[in-house]
């Protein structure tokens, strides 16, 4: 132990990451006090909040970073809070100045004067979103499997639950912990190597939310604002049915957005979900592609039985001058998965379905992004 120096012990600290925030907790200022004795090494951690839900796992990671230095002697961890200065620090580390900007509610990319960073020119996240014009088509589904597969392919991924008034992607994607808040700055929970934000966050359980447009905008502009996403490779945006309000706002947002479409194969939601891809054409934004979801039940003597009807999404497909993705199978799996936060393209990617989405996530991650020339859109 004699040996062992404090430098040595915050160097075998420095690759420690908080898990929430994905950075050195060295470098985020969170470790102090480091001593060392006969009797091992202690240390003070000071927390970004109170009751952080990530304590006992930051422990964990403490303590296997500076056993080995101190050939197995206890390590004493002490857990301290940041104080408000100290969480303004670690903002200004990560975000910088986040109510510095030029610019108006009408520009392109930005809300409430604020810059959203996804539409900066340098930004290299790839918005998608994920729309359907209807609902009932599993669209949420979908956005969840696919997020979590392209995880699974070493891209860093959000999603954005736009979905206001029907929220689900904290349950499908089994993130139900409550953000946390560090200097007006959210931190989005996690899971399967996937972010989300979602107003069920916010909401009391059970309870419908019943807003106007302009809180709509006012939501979907924090969601983008205030959440630490960190600039991840795609962030997937869980569209709401219809082509309204939501549609309109995050146009002007997310004005490099593309658009992948969801349909079953049923002739009536190929019609509506025609709705979608018209609305993107308008507020200037490309459809890249279709995804056809309950496209057949494989049966236990194996054969395929189109419960909905074949041909829809190859139909749209063809209209729309696109690619038809993928056809995603409707299994039981599936739909459990979405009912207990398991999503088969975690638990079960080698199943029929599971295979149907890692294969659409490497179609996804062979688009290139359109160049779009857009005019922009005014809202009312």
């Amino acid at each position: 132990m004699s040996s062992v120096t404090v430098e040595q012990v915050i160097e075998a600290l420095r690759p420690v990451e908080d898990p929430e925030l994905h950075r050195s907790i060295v470098d985020l200022d969170m470790v102090h006090d480091v001593a060392i004795s006969s009797q091992g090494v202690s240390l003070t951690v000071t927390l970004t909040v109170p009751g952080c839900p990530m304590r006992n796992e930051i422990q964990s990671r403490v303590t296997n970073a500076v056993a080995p230095l101190i050939g197995g002697a206890p390590v004493t961890i002490n857990f301290g809070v940041m104080t408000d200065a100290q969480r303004a620090n670690v903002r200004q580390m990560l975000n910088g100045n986040p109510g510095a900007t030029a610019g108006s509610t009408q520009a392109h990319g930005h809300a409430e004067g604020r810059v959203i960073p996804f539409a900066a020119k340098d930004s290299k996240t790839q918005p998608l979103l994920i729309s359907s014009g209807k609902g009932g088509v599993g669209k949420s589904s979908v956005t969840t499997n696919l997020a979590v597969a392209l995880a699974s392919r070493g891209h860093t991924v959000g999603i954005v639950d736009a979905d206001i008034y029907g929220f689900s992607i904290p349950r499908m994607l089994g993130a139900e912990r409550d953000p946390v808040m560090i200097d007006n700055m959210l931190l989005p929970p996690e899971n399967y190597g996937v972010r989300c934000i979602s107003i069920g966050y916010f909401v009391p359980e059970g309870e419908a939310v019943i807003w106007r447009g302009p809180m709509l905008h006012k939501a979907l502009e924090q969601f983008l604002t205030d959440v630490f996403w960190d600039e991840p490779d795609y962030l997937l945006v869980d569209m709401p049915p219809g082509t309204g309000d939501i549609a309109l706002s995050l146009s002007q947002y997310l004005p490099k957005a593309e658009v992948l479409v969801v349909t079953t194969p049923q002739d009536a939601a190929q019609k509506v979900a025609r709705l979608s891809a018209a609305m993107a054409k308008k507020v200037n934004l490309p459809v890249r592609g279709v995804i056809e979801n309950m496209s057949w039940f494989t049966g236990d003597d194996g054969k395929k039985y189109e419960l909905f009807g074949s041909g829809g999404g190859q139909e749209l497909a063809e209209e729309l001058g696109v690619p038809l993705l993928a056809q995603i199978p409707l299994t039981p799996v599936l739909r459990e998965g979405g009912d207990d936060g398991r999503p088969i393209a975690a638990v079960a990617p080698d199943s029929e379905a599971g295979r149907a989405f890692h294969q659409l996530a490497e179609k996804v991650e062979a688009m290139k992004p359109k160049k779009i020339f857009s005019k922009g859109l005014k809202l009312l």
